[in-house]
């Protein structure tokens, strides 16, 4: 499994690159700090919306700290989606390292 960094995260965004950032948190987590082009469907719901996620695009799996979105990574490489990468440090890092605007909890 690969990681990305949140300044890597950065700049493929600040580039127009093609790819989706799969927030895996939870909605009151969502509701308390978000990256509005984030796509947000909680860890446990992942495996119900594997046919929603594109296997032909890169997909950036998010969520607080990067454990839980370091294993639905783990999943989508074990289910086809190979092009699935980790964040590491997750929003909280994003918060601290790029946009402190994006609360931390």
């Amino acid at each position: 499994m690969t990681e990305i960094s949140v300044a890597e995260l950065k700049r493929r965004h600040d580039a127009g690159e093609d790819f989706v950032l799969l927030d895996v948190r939870e909605p009151d987590e969502v509701a308390t700090a978000a990256l509005a082009w984030a796509r947000a469907i909680p860890m446990r719901e992942i495996p119900a919306h594997l046919g929603e996620l594109p296997r032909n695009r890169p997909i950036v799996c998010m969520c607080h700290h990067g454990g839980r979105s370091e294993r639905v990574t783990q999943f989508l490489n074990e289910n086809g989606y190979e092009n699935a990468v980790n964040l590491a440090g997750g929003i909280d890092e994003w918060s601290t390292e790029i946009d402190s605007s994006v609360p931390r909890y």
